[in-house]
């Protein structure tokens, strides 16, 4: 009885391997590539006739002794709807239908969590939600996943036709950047969407092409024993980590919000302060914060308002008894809470933060001025000592995100879409490599390069998006990973959306999305589309002593630059002979920039937006902003 039983399961395995299907990627309301031999692929029994129907085209292909087939359909105009019939020559069955198919242009929008940042947490959501629907927009969300080998199959997932409630969980940059297209072009648009947030450039490239790099090659080496239950493991680790950040312990809860509780024992923190200013090496999990206020009695009897300023990673808050804020991240717009009068007692009252601290990340941000209760006349400061516990809630297992490792989210997300017949490419990523910044011009070079083989296209137009603004006015790594992202511009059909203006000091991922595929598009509609009178933005060409100045030429700009915010260009630092930088005066000439420092009388060198968050504000007259540079380039 075992033995037939395991027989039956291994007979069903062996026809559903081989039954009659299409790739993963051919659905109802795909989009296909136009203007290209179109490329369709599927499974069935080995040695099988199959026929594929496309419009008024016909190819009849015979599956190999693996059972995969594949057609080229002939090239087609914009168009549609169509439907793609597959059926198996001779024999019964039904035929696989995709209906609702169109013919336009495909884009591959892949990277980090930038990329991958849905409309509904970009600016204006709620506007552009309700003003989503476009039939001739689509979107096919690649499933996350990770494998050590190539894999054939994307998974369960479906194309999905642009409205008010598919739009949601779109890419906001895919989208607004497929919005202008079709606006300009009136051709179909179908975006791909491979991405994950949090993620290096090397996991999305082949093992090949790391293997050929002296920089990745031995890094491969320890991967080879990684497989599925490895895989499954760490799953269940990565569920009990999300399973503590989004559902407090009940009864710690419970316990912590009731009036009588005593925090005796709890440590103490000042706030506002971050995680990495309180010497807690490799802390991971829960703090629970307290603090005590007197509300005066001319506060009393009306709705008040908290606001926590800028708090990192995820919190929940709470005010004397009541749950005030669920699991809210730092990425939203606005941490400021309505107070009803009902909640709030004369004299003592009790603030309850429960925060997540992770990924060495957690606390509040300054300034002090922002952390208040108000009722709109008066400010109280919640400013300054708050209680802590850290040992109230397990901590949060240590995963293996494999998803970072090289290669793996190539051969999941990537190698199974290939050949699908695509336009170009949209890419925004590289905070996860700004640890290896400087190297980052290479493995980026080798990912484009690395995909263009793949796809077996040509050169591929590849545009992609340089980091923004981020955190402070520091010199760190960010602005060298910029530089390095321009390193790609090398490469035939590329192009780099410089963000240097949109960014935000206090969250990596900044909701003006819609500027970003702006950007985007504008690259695509002047280089593919032939549009005239798109500037795609100022940029350095070249530098020249000139006594104690450095003339600064910015490249061909007929309207020339201008300076926002004030008349004085800001953002500049020369360096003499000992090559030190300081800030420096800039005076803007048309195309020239002189920059100069009474207190360099032999300038050397000159930079612009070398900060992470820079204070810059030279632009062209199309809205543009001056990408950064620096003169000496290493």
């Amino acid at each position: 009885m075992r033995y037939s039983l395991i027989l039956l399961l291994l007979t069903i395995s062996m026809i559903s391997k081989g039954q009659l299907s299409l790739a993963d990627a051919f659905t109802d309301h795909m989009v296909l590539q136009r203007h290209i031999a179109i490329p369709i692929w599927g499974r069935s029994y080995p040695n099988d006739m199959v026929s594929v129907k496309l419009g008024n085209s016909e190819v009849v292909v015979k599956a190999n002794q693996d059972g995969e087939w594949s057609v080229s359909m002939p090239s087609m105009n914009e168009g549609g709807p169509y439907e793609i019939r597959v059926s198996n020559v001779g024999k019964k069955g039904k035929p696989i239908v995709c209906k609702d198919v169109l013919i336009g242009d495909v884009w591959l929008a892949s990277g980090q969590s930038n990329m991958e940042w849905e409309v509904r947490s970009s600016m204006n959501a709620r506007e552009e939600i309700a003003n989503a629907t476009n039939y001739s927009i689509r979107y096919l969300k690649v499933p996350h996943d990770i494998s050590s080998t190539p894999k054939r199959c994307i998974g369960k997932t479906n194309w999905k036709v642009i409205d008010t409630t598919s739009v949601k969980e779109c890419s906001a940059v895919a989208y607004f950047f497929s919005k202008i297209l079709n606006k300009e072009t009136k051709v179909p648009i179908g975006i791909i969407q491979s991405t994950w947030g949090g993620t290096p450039v090397e996991a999305w490239t082949s093992r090949e092409m790391l293997s050929s790099c002296s920089l990745t090659h031995d890094r491969l080496a320890h991967i080879d024993s990684f497989g599925l239950s490895h895989f499954q493991a760490d799953s269940a680790r990565i569920r009990r980590f999300w399973e503590i950040v989004y559902h407090p312990d009940e009864e710690v809860k419970k316990r912590l919000l009731n009036a009588s509780y005593e925090d005796k024992g709890w440590g103490v923190l000042s706030m506002p302060s971050l995680l990495k200013e309180w010497n807690w090496p490799s802390f991971e999990g829960i703090i629970w914060l307290r603090k005590e206020i007197n509300i005066p009695a001319d506060m009393l009897g009306k709705d008040l308002t908290i606001n926590l300023g800028r708090p990192e990673l995820n919190y929940s808050l709470y005010f004397n008894e009541t749950e005030i804020c669920k699991t809210i991240w730092n990425a939203e717009p606005s941490h400021k809470y309505l107070l009803p009068k009902e909640i709030i007692k004369q004299g003592k009252n009790i603030i309850t933060v429960r925060l997540a601290a992770l990924w060495h990340g957690g606390g509040f941000d300054p300034p002090a001025e922002r952390m208040v209760i108000s009722d709109g006349i008066n400010n109280i400061s919640i400013a300054g000592d708050w209680k802590f516990n850290r040992e109230l809630e397990p901590s949060v297992p240590q995963v293996s995100n494999y998803q970072k490792y090289p290669s793996f989210l190539f051969n999941a997300m990537i190698n199974p879409l290939i050949p699908y017949g695509i336009k170009g490419v949209i890419w925004y990523q590289g905070e996860d490599n700004v640890r290896d910044s400087y190297n980052y011009r290479f493995h980026f070079v080798n990912m484009i390069n690395d995909w263009r083989i793949r796809f077996k296209q040509g050169y591929l137009p590849f545009y992609f998006v340089q980091l923004a603004n981020f955190i402070d006015a520091s010199d760190s790594d960010w602005p060298l990973l910029r530089e390095s992202q321009e390193y790609a511009l090398a490469l035939l059909n590329t192009g780099m959306a410089c963000i240097i203006d949109i960014g935000d000091a206090n969250n990596i991922h900044p909701v003006n999305k819609q500027e970003v595929g702006l950007r985007l598009a504008k690259m695509a509609l002047k280089d593919l589309y032939g549009k005239s009178g798109i500037v795609i933005g100022p940029r350095f060409k070249a530098y020249k002593i000139d006594g104690p100045k450095i003339l600064v030429e910015i490249n061909d700009n007929e309207k020339g630059l201008v300076v926002r915010s004030g008349s004085v260009a800001s953002g500049f630092e020369i360096a003499g002979e000992d090559g030190k930088y300081v800030m420096a005066n800039a005076n803007v000439k048309g195309n020239i920039i002189e920059v100069s420092n009474e207190n360099v009388a032999n300038p050397r060198n000159v930079r612009y937006a070398w900060k992470d968050n820079p204070d810059c504000n030279v632009f062209d007259t199309d809205g543009n902003p001056l990408w950064p540079f620096r003169t000496d380039k290493n």
